[in-house]
């Protein structure tokens, strides 16, 4: 079970960041990209995208695959399932639409 909690916290570190979720985003709109793809849709240093990116797969988040020189990022969706099914999951629909009513209400207020 430690080793599990250990998996989901980089898992969650690594969702955290803004810039790392829109990597997923872009992989997610294409998959299969190089570094210069990824970096195009960015406002940040290669370096920056680099770091990102090394999170990102060291979470298992994404999959990298050598073709020839260029390295290629591809999405692996798989834990973001672990995450839905352990925690989203479990939640009815109705229960979670009830929560955001209410939350939407009490923020009118």
């Amino acid at each position: 079970m430690v080793a599990y909690n250990c998996y989901m916290d980089k898992i969650f570190k690594a969702l955290a960041d803004s810039s790392r979720r829109r990597l997923l985003d872009e992989l997610f709109k294409k998959n299969g990209q190089t570094l210069s793809e990824l970096c195009d849709h960015l406002e940040m240093t290669r370096q920056s995208v680099t770091k990102h990116l090394l999170i990102l797969e060291q979470a298992n988040l994404i999959i990298v695959e050598w073709h020839g020189r260029n390295k290629i990022h591809y999405l692996n969706a798989a834990p973001i399932g672990e995450i839905y099914d352990r925690w989203i999951g479990k939640y009815a629909s109705h229960r979670i639409e009830a929560l955001s009513e209410l939350k939407k209400s009490l923020e009118e207020e």
